[in-house]
């Protein structure tokens, strides 16, 4: 939920009573002024703090970019040429807005902007740049049976979903039926009648999903051709919608001519992938080549990684057949294999540029090179042919990248978790051409900010290395004993952590650890951007939610730093982290004392079919009336409750519907349990760093875990 805060500069005596030591657990309660240290841990007080972080850069024509930082006198913004390798004050109008641009009409431009396609009662348009002129391309879409629409259940935009052909004459899109699908109901908290918000979501087990109807429209004839194909199912190979990144619908390409269109068709429970190409004249399809897997099937990790090379007959494909996620060569006519592209250890993340010419390609990846952080990101090259792979981005580190249009150059800003970033601009070989920025963080260390500790423990298993951050109180008084805090998120699409880049503040976990706490967020298995086997841990289980990982851990930790107390241990997250939360306070409760569970998809029978037919399977029920969902089923286990557990959800939540909650809530009454609930009127699904949601977590965990009363009501506010 957004909510405006007021920032403010730490004065002399700020710092002095940010950096004086917070002795919470010595008093019978903590006060407000214990709160107020605490807050200026949050991010709002912190980024103001971090000077010369470039964050962003725009590329231009001309091998020529600008980008814009925080220096000791405010904003500046910079224009560099890469090929002459200097550095100016910007002065171009892009380099001064303040405000970002209006929406357009959730409209997608064509590649030459003469044209804006958008939907208009269940129809696809075009409008013409100039003279706004609009044209219907199709006449026969209605409602639940429209063309380029966007819902996937839990999320849903009146943008199209298309792709426009490289010569702006033909779009490849859909018509998605949804005339059958099931609905979802909301209704809204206020005076007088409630007004219903009712929708298409399918859930797992539903004979009736959304299916896709693939077409290609010629925007000039208004021809309308249909794939001679069945109808798809609304799915992609990267995410649990068909846009993963926006409205962007990377499943589909074109080819330079717009002639064809490569796609990939995904089965239902993602195990089986499908690359065609279709002709764009007549709907008649070929099939390619096809993937089986076991488990699940990812294309890379925020990026779809397939390209199709109609110049050349080639298709690069993305596979994880080998437990890596490496790149391969295919021959697009006779969908055999030609040769594996990248290779060793550690997955391609992204595939970032392709260059046809001279067969090279440029791609992200993690865990490559030997001694250092696997969940570090680094540049490589490689060519066609598997040979002469080579690293870009050689400072141990996390590397965000950004190449020029012209593949020639790329900004490279690296950093760790407990170092700020340095901005650099290099030659597509990987040399240093310009150094851009180093972030100072004087003022923040002055201020008593300390950066997380990086930490590894073992797994379940006792041998697989897990990763992770440590936040302790700045004031850490060793011969004490602090209470053990874990801030999970169990995935599988993401983990507990999150980037490796530096960050002043993880949301609320070093604030929370100034009250008196150990905080730790730990990326166990079952979470990805590891070995495929690593990533596919708990399949089939989503009730595991990593919890054995993250008692290990804590464990060893406690084992390892005799200020940790253990016998005093908390939980908290949101969304699937609330769901692992209520996993850990039912299948744990002699080890979990403390849990504040936020938004949990806690029956994921409740939640969209494409997320649990994915990482559970398709459901399916035996003849005892059991399924093989009962062992992700948090009200089946809600009874095994021992520790103190706030749960809270939106009641206008549409990505997890409030029922999940609701359906634990039922069953802990049904066990007589004690328990605590907060429901957000009319919030949606973001509520967790609302300025109530964030004072009642740390109420929570002082009362109940550090065992003082907090102060009353504390008002969280930037000062």
């Amino acid at each position: 939920m957004d909510f405006t805060v007021r920032r403010f500069f730490l004065t002399a005596a700020g710092v002095a009573a940010l950096s004086g030591a917070l002795v919470a657990q010595d008093r019978a309660a903590v006060t407000a002024a214990d709160y107020a240290r605490a807050e200026r841990f949050m991010s709002y007080n912190l980024n103001p703090l971090v000077l010369h972080a470039l964050t962003r850069s725009t590329w231009l024509a001309e091998d020529r970019f600008w980008y814009s930082t925080t220096g000791s006198n405010g904003t500046e913004a910079w224009l560099v040429n890469a090929k002459a390798k200097t550095r100016t004050i910007c002065d171009l109008p892009a380099c001064h807005t303040t405000t970002p641009p209006e929406p357009s009409d959730a409209g997608i431009k064509s590649p030459d902007g003469t044209k804006t396609a958008f939907i208009r009662d269940w129809n696809l348009w075009i409008r013409e740049q100039g003279t706004n002129r609009e044209t219907a391309l199709t006449a026969d879409g209605i409602k639940d049976f429209g063309y380029a629409t966007d819902n996937a259940g839990w999320t849903k935009s009146d943008a199209p979903i298309l792709v426009w052909s490289p010569d702006s004459k033909k779009i490849a899109t859909f018509q998605q039926d949804q005339r059958n699908v099931g609905e979802m109901y909301l209704v809204d908290t206020g005076v007088g009648h409630p007004r219903l918000q009712a929708w298409k979501y399918p859930l797992p087990g539903d004979t009736t999903v959304a299916m896709l109807h693939r077409v290609v429209i010629d925007t000039v004839s208004k021809q309308v051709v249909r794939f001679q194909m069945p109808p798809d199912q609304h799915r992609s190979t990267l995410c649990d919608d068909i846009s993963c990144r926006g409205n962007e619908w990377s499943d589909v390409q074109w080819s330079e001519d717009g002639k064809s269109v490569a796609f990939v068709s995904t089965s239902r429970d993602h195990k089986q992938e499908v690359l065609s190409i279709a002709e764009a004249a007549t709907g008649a399809v070929r099939q390619v080549m096809t993937e089986t897997v076991d488990t699940f099937y990812e294309s890379g990790n925020g990026a779809v990684n397939w390209r199709y090379l109609p110049a050349s007959n080639e298709v690069i494909w993305f596979s994880e057949k080998e437990n890596w996620g490496q790149l391969y060569l295919y021959d697009a006519t006779t969908g055999g294999v030609k040769n594996r592209i990248t290779s060793g250890d550690g997955n391609v993340t992204q595939l970032l540029r392709v260059d046809g010419k001279n067969r090279v390609l440029y791609f992200a990846a993690v865990g490559k090179e030997a001694g250092r952080d696997p969940y570090y990101r680094h540049l490589y090259r490689v060519g066609f042919d598997g040979q002469n792979q080579q690293l870009l981005t050689p400072a141990n580190a996390d590397h965000a990248v950004t190449l020029s249009p012209s593949a020639e150059w790329f900004v490279d800003v690296y950093s760790t978790p407990d170092t700020p970033p340095v901005a650099e601009l290099r030659t597509s070989a990987g040399a240093l051409a310009l150094p851009l920025e180093k972030g100072d963080i004087s003022k923040l260390t002055a201020a008593g900010w300390k950066p997380p500790q990086r930490i590894t423990v073992k797994a379940r298993d006792g041998a697989t290395d897990l990763y992770g951050l440590l936040y302790a109180p700045t004031s850490l008084d060793t011969t004490r004993k602090y209470p053990i805090v874990n801030h999970v998120y169990p995935g599988p699409q993401t983990g507990s952590v999150g980037s490796r880049s530096f960050s002043p503040a993880r949301g609320d976990a070093q604030a929370l650890a100034e009250l008196g706490f150990v905080v730790v967020e730990i990326d166990g298995m079952g979470t990805p951007w590891r070995s495929k086997k690593f990533h596919e841990a708990y399949f089939g289980n989503m009730g595991d939610n990593t919890i054995p990982d993250q008692v290990a851990g804590m464990r060893e930790l406690a084992a390892r730093y005799p200020w940790i107390d253990i016998d005093r241990a908390g939980i908290y997250g949101h969304s699937g982290g609330g769901y692992a939360t209520a996993a850990a306070m039912f299948s744990f409760p002699d080890f979990f004392k403390v849990g504040i569970s936020e938004a949990g998809n806690h029956d994921n029978r409740n939640y969209e079919d494409d997320w649990a037919e994915k990482w559970q399977g398709l459901l399916k029920s035996n003849t005892d009336g059991t399924t093989n969902y009962d062992n992700q089923a948090m009200q089946l286990v809600a009874k095994n409750l021992k520790g103190k557990l706030l749960l809270a959800h939106g009641t206008m939540d549409t990505n997890v519907p409030p029922s999940n909650t609701l359906l634990v809530v039922n069953e802990l009454i049904r066990a007589n349990k004690d328990f605590d609930l907060i429901m957000l009127p009319n919030r949606g699904h973001g509520f967790g760093n609302e300025p109530y949601m964030v004072r009642r977590r740390w109420d929570y965990f002082v009362k109940n875990l550090l065992g003082q009363e907090p102060p009353r009501e504390y008002l969280m506010r930037s000062r």
